[in-house]
């Protein structure tokens, strides 16, 4: 199955998105300034999706996930 992942982090500083197993999407920054970051997710098995702040961030995250 193909998805597609729409995050979003408002605040201060940034975070950094992550999938495991690391095949089914690409890892990235993600600023806390309110821009929406969109990946495609990819795979037919059970997928991990970390977010974690950098040091000092604060703020908000919130995420969809559509199917293609």
């Amino acid at each position: 199955m193909t998805y597609r992942l729409h995050l979003v982090c408002a605040g201060s500083g940034s975070a950094r998105l992550r999938f495991e197993p690391a095949g089914a999407g690409a890892a990235t920054a993600v600023p806390c300034d309110g821009s929406v970051v969109q990946r495609r997710l990819t795979g037919d098995e059970l997928v991990r999706i970390d977010v974690a702040g950098a040091k000092g961030a604060t703020g908000v995250i919130a995420w969809q996930i559509d199917a293609v």
